[in-house]
């Protein structure tokens, strides 16, 4: 029978306590992307406040090789956060009844009434929306320690980087919503609507605008020359004192000046569209130092995405745990290198025009040899967020290592299919021996080489073949 939240939270709270209290060792095994690293780092401090003996440890997925480690580490219980959906029954046999994954993917029904899968899905909380593993992970923090409410603000960050902030105007809803508010009540968070540029507190105007890859404007995006000449025109001041202002500086009526200049500027099809992306809640951290790329939390969600993304874990985990001198430089360099190899692919990808295939309700995507196993859902996230790709499916394929194959799947903006890309990725991937899960709207998969061709044919009569009048809700 499956608990409630408050039930599972309170197993775990003493699951914990009696480990601190036997002196056992706990390892925390998290994913490399933004939410990955907030979940990890969220709990990882909560132990360390409590007196635990920790240590913390990223992979890219949890796999048969992930477990096999587990059996011969020598540590005594096992969190995993942002990874394990569907593999409770082989964590059950490899360490008994000594560990606990928190998260938010979807799950097959025989995880429901395992105790120690403690997952949103469980409760009726929706985990593609309301909820991530950062949120997860929080909830359980604070269940450990009412004080460890001010890691609420990380869990906005992971969040913002599981791009949850789909309510009305970028908001957030459910547990989301109420973690913000708690954030927000200790002055932790400022909640204001405004520019959704990138870079709104570190890039000058013209920059965040050719850097705002979603949504993607043709002909703005990536091209500072016409960003500047459009922010020109609209007559708004880019510099003050010699120095270029970012776009948090702008007042009201230059910020509406912008706007008219950007409506302008894509009067057509998709202008109403774009300005609804363009314009949203934004959320800022006012300890953080002005102009200081994690004082926005979609940059520093950003931020922690490309650590993640060129295996420098370690460095994002240390920002969200504190640290705040060298760290932080080794971090935007990571940030500025991670946006060059986007640029880059992006471009690539848009030239070789072979490697895109178009239905009526999908685009698929042959990335490999071009985009990196790491970088899979950043791409296909970008792909997804442009405009003239609105309302079908993404799935983009590329390289992998041992002779595999991964996919990223997404559901672009407007998308109303009824697809499940979850199920559809988890189930394909098991008919050829594969590994695969995600969520309703963003999921993936791996599948060894020698079943691409099968796996294909697989994707092809269960997404890309079926007649949009069947997908409409």
């Amino acid at each position: 029978m499956t608990k409630s939240l408050d039930e599972s939270l309170s197993y775990f709270k003493d699951k914990i306590l009696d480990c601190i209290k036997s002196k056992k060792s706990i390892s925390v095994t998290t994913h490399i992307d933004c939410d990955g690293l907030t979940s990890g780092s969220i709990i990882t401090k909560a132990l360390i406040r409590a007196g635990a003996n920790c240590t913390v440890r990223t992979s890219k997925e949890f796999s048969k090789n992930v477990l096999e480690s587990f059996k011969t580490d020598s540590r005594d219980f096992h969190i995993v956060t942002d990874l394990g959906g569907g593999f409770a029954n082989e964590l059950d046999k490899t360490l008994g009844d000594n560990w606990v994954v928190l998260d938010h993917h979807q799950i097959p029904d025989n995880e429901l009434d395992n105790q120690n899968v403690i997952n949103s899905w469980k409760y009726g909380i929706d985990g593609g929306v309301d909820i991530c593993a950062g949120g997860m992970a929080y909830l359980a923090s604070a269940a450990l320690d009412e004080r460890n409410s001010d890691l609420s603000a990380i869990a906005i960050v992971s969040a913002l980087g599981d791009r949850q902030d789909q309510g009305e105007r970028k908001s957030f809803t459910g547990k989301n919503f109420e973690i913000a508010n708690i954030a927000k009540e200790q002055g932790l968070v400022d909640i204001d609507l405004d520019l959704l540029l990138v870079g709104r507190e570190t890039r000058p105007l013209a920059d965040a605008l050719a850097f705002t890859s979603q949504p993607f404007i043709e002909g703005l995006t990536w091209n500072r020359d016409a960003c500047l000449s459009i922010l020109n025109s609209s007559g708004v001041n880019l510099k003050e004192e010699g120095r270029w202002r970012v776009p948090a500086e702008l007042n009201e009526e230059e910020k509406r000046l912008v706007i008219e200049a950007i409506t302008k500027f894509t009067s057509g099809k998709n202008a109403t569209e774009i300005m609804s992306e363009l314009i949203g809640y934004t959320y800022t951290f006012p300890r953080e130092d002005n102009r200081s790329f994690l004082r926005d939390g979609r940059e520093f969600s950003t931020m922690l995405n490309s650590c993640g993304r060129i295996n420098r874990s370690g460095v994002g985990m240390a920002v969200c745990m504190g640290d705040r001198n060298k760290i932080l430089r080794e971090a935007e360099t990571i940030l500025i290198d991670y946006r060059k190899m986007i640029r880059e692919y992006m471009n690539i990808l848009s030239n070789e025009r072979w490697r895109i295939s178009e239905s009526e309700t999908c685009i698929m995507v042959n990335g490999e040899d071009i985009v990196p196993e790491t970088m899979t859902g950043t791409i296909s996230s970008l792909i997804a967020g442009s405009p003239k790709n609105s309302g079908k499916i993404i799935i983009l394929r590329t390289k992998a290592e041992e002779n595999t194959i991964k996919f990223s799947s997404r559901k672009s903006f407007g998308c109303t299919s009824d697809i499940n890309l979850s199920e559809i990725m988890r189930t394909g991937a098991e008919k050829f021996d594969g590994i695969g899960g995600g969520h309703n709207a963003a999921a993936g998969a791996k599948i060894t080489k020698d079943k691409l061709d099968e796996f294909l044919n697989y994707l092809e009569v269960n997404v890309v073949n079926v007649p949009s009048s069947s997908n409409s809700q």
